[in-house]
């Protein structure tokens, strides 16, 4: 998945953490929620604002990130 049309970083927005389509939900929020348990429809119920391409926007910026990460190392 591109997620680069949904996630956005905004200079003193949420500390200029990553966040969706420049709302004030960061990725780091929707990541938290599924680590919580929370399913996708319990997170989209919560916050209807969101689309099921949201959240998967997180998981594939994460695992981009994760993989960046590992590069690195």
């Amino acid at each position: 998945m591109n997620y680069h049309d949904i996630i956005t970083i905004e200079p003193g927005k949420r500390g200029g953490r990553p966040c969706i389509r420049r709302m004030r939900i960061a990725v780091g929020d929707v990541l938290g929620w599924l680590a919580a348990g929370m399913s996708h429809q319990q997170i989209l119920e919560d916050y209807p604002e969101l689309t099921e391409a949201d959240i998967r926007a997180c998981l594939s910026f994460a695992a981009d990130r994760e993989r960046r990460l590992v590069a690195l190392a």
